[in-house]
């Protein structure tokens, strides 16, 4: 499990990182960067710009 934190400074488990960074991949980048969308999940609220895109994929 892997804990980040949302725009919002709340800590949010990822308890399945491989299918998060999918996501991210599949929905919320161009040519492998963050595209600026905002990803919800459970109420966690994440504006994936390319420093954020670039740090989950390299968790």
């Amino acid at each position: 499990m892997t804990i980040i934190k949302d725009d919002y400074g709340k800590e949010y488990k990822v308890l399945d990182l491989n299918a998060f960074k999918k996501h991210l991949e599949q929905y919320h980048s161009v040519n492998g960067k963050g595209d600026g969308s905002v990803h919800e999940e459970n109420g966690y609220w994440f504006c994936i710009t390319e420093e954020f895109y670039d740090f989950v994929m390299g968790l």
